[in-house]
């Protein structure tokens, strides 16, 4: 099992694509090229972030461990983001996958106010490699049945131990995506033996489930595949998760979501990797 610095070197190298901000509605705002080196220095011991924007001073980092609001994955997957939701603060975190020579990253951010304010999608690839740029997702993308495995990791690593012989929480999945006579979205979630099921009504790039007004949930879809879960409004004393999907490929699926309890705590991260059957 790695440890989260290994799972942390999984990011080595140099990711060349774009930072593009986006509206709670989907607007484009902007769209920034950029460069960012993750390189290893003293035998790895040490990560130098360096990331160049356009228009922009460099942003350089040093890391000697990782911890705090950041946790990865084996595959280098990651999230980092606030531990904490606190009263009149902003608020967000960012959710990043690896694949192949491939990151995709996004960032949710909610203002003082706890209302969802901007989201910024960042696409990379490895400095000297191709890649082809998935189309923008659509609701059909989505529809039917996906079958897969959710790892869930936690903050205070306690699935990590070692020497207690522990290993992170695995267990399978299934995602039921269909649409009724009247168009509306009927989403079934199942893990474990727990079954959620929920409904949404669908306009141009938003799914939003509003069956609760206090508790309206939106999926943006994005291009290159992307979609970004988020609730439209953060409040106190409440549960909340922030969920990025990415479809790798027609049939290939990833979603990650960053959970947090009733009082506000950053409590655990999920992967899923899901195929459509």
């Amino acid at each position: 099992m790695k440890s989260q610095w290994e799972c942390f070197l999984q990011n080595l190298g140099v990711w060349e694509g774009s930072f593009t901000s986006f509206s709670p509605q989907g607007t484009l705002l902007n769209d920034t090229l950029s460069r960012l080196s993750l390189e290893g220095l003293n035998n790895n011991q040490t990560v130098r972030l360096t990331l160049s924007r356009s228009g922009r001073d460099d942003l350089i980092r040093e890391f000697s461990s990782v911890g705090g609001g950041l946790l990865f994955f084996e595959n280098g997957s990651f999230s980092e983001g606030l531990i904490q939701l606190g009263p009149f603060s902003e608020f967000g975190a960012e959710l990043g996958f690896v694949h192949e020579n491939c990151r995709l990253r996004l960032v949710q951010l909610f203002d003082k106010s706890g209302d969802l304010n901007k989201l910024t999608l960042i696409r990379e690839h490895l400095a000297g490699t191709q890649t082809a740029e998935r189309p923008p997702l659509q609701i059909n993308d989505l529809l039917g049945e996906w079958q897969g495995e959710a790892v869930t990791i936690y903050r205070d690593l306690r699935s990590r131990s070692v020497s207690e012989g522990d290993s992170p929480d695995t267990y399978s999945t299934t995602l039921k995506l269909q649409l009724d006579d009247t168009g509306r979205l009927i989403q079934s979630i199942s893990f474990g033996n727990r079954t959620i099921t929920s409904t949404a009504t669908i306009k141009d790039r938003i799914i939003l489930f509003d069956q609760d007004p206090q508790k309206q949930v939106q999926v943006l879809l994005l291009p290159d595949g992307a979609s970004a879960t988020s609730p439209l409004k953060v409040q106190l004393r409440q549960p909340l998760f922030l969920e990025v999907g990415w479809l790798i490929q027609a049939n290939l699926r990833q979603r990650m979501i960053r959970s947090y309890n009733e009082k506000g705590e950053w409590v655990s991260l999920t992967l899923v990797t899901e195929e459509r059957v």
